[in-house]
């Protein structure tokens, strides 16, 4: 295995879901995992296709209830391609792992070329040996193609091997075995036929979005290929000649289209016509390599031993993602990517820690990323009203069209119940977006999209929190009452009726924050954009006075000398923390553990992933620090220290966002043990720290959050004022590292992590400089010059 390469040696069906996702290939387009194209899916398998933005909703029967669900769909599976062997007794089983003598078997993810190869040893009852070697791609420089090169060779005998490719429609949504009491038989009106002597085709539809899929297929090999047809699948076949140590191909060549893309008229004549145009495989590998390659140096990340490894794993699965064929589509985050079905596809605040390393990168695909919520800013718009609010309050979960899509019942695996749910109560994805919104336009200087849609939602945002805002006589102060934090823990007060808590820290300030950065905007418009904004809005001055008053009072909670997680947090038990590791081990689920003995989460002190925390995670000690000023606290370093602590004994990391946030804040509050964390979050999907999740979809937030530690959190970069802010603060662990960045039009800009040293590099372009601050000093570095600045050694 070297730094370019993720390796998997030796067949383990208890490790395939895993290897699955981790080998998912995808261009921001689509996606597929990496199952193996003999393997149909059953509890091993799992082959999987997901198209960006692709959604149907289903009505099904649980727990004696109707309850509706939006999933990302499965599409019809491009990748059946089967084999066995023929002689004169006829045909042979059908080589596959689970059924077959595995000799060898390895796979191999290319990340520099976006290539799958995985290679086996098959002997049969007879002890014939062959050898199979296979090269996947999902095109980086056309999204709409695939291809499949198997290479078969006859070790030591010679015969007829019977090669069946296929386009299959028979697939449902069944990769998550805890939905599996929901309806996903998503597809229908399925119809194949031959378009031309080597090339099939498959159509259908989605049941209620009545989204139409086109796919094609061309078998290119050195024998015949006749076709034959079922009622849900398109079958290829042909018959190869083996003799002993040479080898035989065939290429599979698949285009997939949908109704949802711009410029086609038909998806099925565009697949079609796509796959006829296509060239063979040699070409297509050369131009997907190609695409590639750009691809890596606009994201060029050079971290030395393990953890570079890792996150250039990271990388690659967030550009398979969120690539710049993402700019072109109406799509948000998915939080485990297009990599399988878990959260049913869905967006939440994820996008919280991807865009950061996305705007300094591919601003382009932010800026897409931040239209899908504008789009949808009529519908938070709607669902705030609906809740007696004026403003925009978005959806804690969001899919096709921007209604709330969190589920209202949730099971339990380790009691078998079905709960009530009550995470939709996580308005403060609301400040999630504004937060999002405005460090774009920081980082990119975009000030034609603040000024409109940028400012819009801000707008939208802050009226909401204001009107969500209940001012307290006794307190003389404004308080947010029934809702639910980042914890996700905790969604009422023990025995209430009634779900919600009061006063989340998190929640408050953020939306404080918001309210104040709305305030500038308005303020830094021009006058004639301003005027068309307050009109539309129908904003008057009185408004605009609540915000700021609301902004500067809202309530913040604290107990013991440390900032409480919602009004009352002080009051509940302690849990006996060791007990609970001693009885159970991992505990990361805790909330599952207690409600299986009749407990509640609750009741305790006991946090799922980092909520106050959070705070610390976005804003510097600076801004942090002015922000609970302007709320009239004074957060010095001692209360913030005590505030780590406290809730470091009390978490549980449900979450592999959990790690990557504590690690964030430990960098700065206390260095020395911050590793622990960042190691956390860089192992939780490779290790499968959350225990079997990571086999339905990788944990898009956390890959993407750990590099940004790298790029944000150990530089203390920051974008405001016109300029890059740097305060590093490089762990003895990862002390030595490089990485290139895009900032306001400069393409390329290096900046280069070593002991004692910060480098930077500024192409040559017709660009203004770069303003560089650090602490205490400021440069500027003119394109085509290379700084190096010397920095204070710091304290672990």
């Amino acid at each position: 295995m070297t730094d370019r390469t993720w390796e998997y040696e030796g067949y383990d069906p208890a490790d395939e879901r895993l290897r699955e996702s981790l080998c998912t290939l995808g261009n921001g387009y689509f996606a597929t995992r990496g199952a193996l194209a003999e393997c149909a899916a059953d509890d091993v398998h799992y082959p999987g296709t997901y198209a960006a933005g692709c959604y149907d909703r289903l009505t099904s029967e649980v727990a004696g209830r109707r309850t509706e669900n939006e999933d990302m769909v499965n599409l019809p599976n491009w990748l059946p391609l089967r084999f066995r062997l023929r002689d004169e007794k006829g045909p042979g089983a059908w080589f596959t792992p689970d059924t077959t003598t595995v000799l060898e078997h390895g796979q191999t993810l290319h990340l520099s070329s976006g290539l799958l190869e995985r290679r086996t040893r098959y002997a049969d009852a007879e002890g014939r040996v062959l050898a199979v070697r296979q090269l996947r791609l999902v095109h980086m420089a056309d999204p709409h193609l695939a291809a499949l090169r198997t290479e078969f060779t006859a070790e030591d005998f010679a015969g007829d091997l019977e090669v069946e490719a296929a386009l299959d429609g028979a697939v449902t949504n069944a990769g998550v075995a805890r939905y599996r009491d929901l309806d996903g038989r998503h597809l229908t009106h399925v119809h194949t036929d031959t378009a031309a002597p080597d090339t099939v085709w498959l159509r259908c539809r989605t049941r209620t979005s009545d989204i139409r899929i086109g796919m094609a297929a061309r078998l290119v090999a050195d024998t015949p290929v006749s076709v034959r047809h079922t009622s849900l699948s398109a079958v290829q076949r042909t018959l190869l000649h083996l003799s002993p140590g040479r080898t035989v191909s065939v290429d599979k060549t698949v285009a997939l289209h949908t109704s949802r893309d711009p410029a086609i008229s038909d998806p099925l004549r565009a697949a079609v016509d796509r796959v006829s145009r296509a060239p063979g495989f040699d070409e297509l590998l050369e131009s997907h390599i190609t695409a590639w390659d750009q691809l890596w140096r606009r994201a060029e990340l050079n971290v030395p031993g393990e953890a570079g490894h890792i996150l250039r794993l990271h990388l690659f699965h967030v550009l398979q993602t969120l690539s710049p064929h993402t700019a072109d589509l109406d799509v948000g985050v998915p939080a485990r990517g297009l990599h399988g079905e878990a959260y049913r596809g869905h967006v939440f605040w994820d996008e919280l820690f991807v865009l950061p390393y996305l705007n300094l990168h591919f601003p382009e695909v932010s800026r897409a990323l931040l239209r899908y919520r504008h789009r949808r800013l009529e519908a938070a718009c709607a669902a705030a009203r609906a809740a007696g609010r004026t403003g925009a309050c978005y959806p804690w979960q969001s899919g096709s069209d921007g209604r709330e899509e969190t589920q209202e019942l949730h099971l339990n695996p380790r009691s078998g119940r079905w709960l009530p749910d009550h995470s939709r109560l996580q308005h403060h994805v609301g400040s999630a977006v504004a937060y999002n919104v405005w460090q774009y336009c920081e980082a990119s200087g975009d000030a034609e999209f603040l000024h409109t849609k940028g400012a819009e939602m801000l707008l939208q945002i802050a009226r909401f929190w204001a009107d969500s805002a209940t001012y307290d006589e006794r307190l003389g102060r404004h308080r947010i009452l029934g809702v639910v934090g980042p914890d996700e823990y905790h969604d009422a007060y023990p025995d209430a009726k009634e779900p919600g808590l009061d006063d989340n820290a998190y929640t408050n300030v953020t939306a404080a924050w918001v309210l104040t950065r709305a305030l500038d905007v308005l303020e830094n418009l021009p006058e004639p954009r301003r005027r068309e904004l307050v009109e539309r809005a129908a904003l008057d001055g009185g408004e605009l006075e609540l915000w700021q008053d609301v902004s500067r009072s809202l309530h913040v909670p604290f107990h013991d000398g440390v900032i409480s997680q919602f009004e009352g947090y002080g009051a509940l038990d302690e849990l006996d923390w060791d007990g609970y590791r001693k009885r159970y081990g991992d505990i990361r689920r805790l909330d599952r553990i207690l409600e299986a003995e009749g407990d509640s989460v609750n009741r305790y002190q006991a946090s799922k992933q980092a909520d106050v925390l959070m705070l610390g995670y976005l804003f510097s000690p600076s801004e942090l620090q002015a922000l609970f000023s302007r709320l009239g606290h004074r957060l010095d370093d001692d209360t913030w220290q005590r505030t780590v602590d406290h809730y470091l004994r009390r978490t549980s990391h449900g979450s592999t966002l959990s790690g990557l946030v504590h690690g964030w804040v430990l960098a700065r509050a206390r260095r020395a043990e911050a590793w622990t964390f960042c190691q956390e979050a860089l192992r939780g999907d490779i290790a499968d720290l959350q225990g079997g999740t990571t086999g339905e979809g990788i944990h898009l937030g956390a890959m993407a959050g750990t590099l940004d530690l790298v790029q944000r959190g150990l530089t203390g970069l920051e974008t405001r004022e016109d300029a890059l802010w740097l305060d590093p603060v490089p762990l003895p662990e990862l002390s030595s590292y490089g990485f290139t960045l895009r900032y306001r039009g400069h393409w390329g800009v290096r900046l280069r992590m070593e002991r004692g040293s910060l480098e930077i590099t500024v192409p040559s372009s017709d660009r203004l400089p770069i303003e560089v601050r650090l602490p205490g000093r400021a440069v500027s570095v003119q394109p085509g010059e290379t700084c190096r600045l010397v920095l204070p050694d710091r304290e672990a």
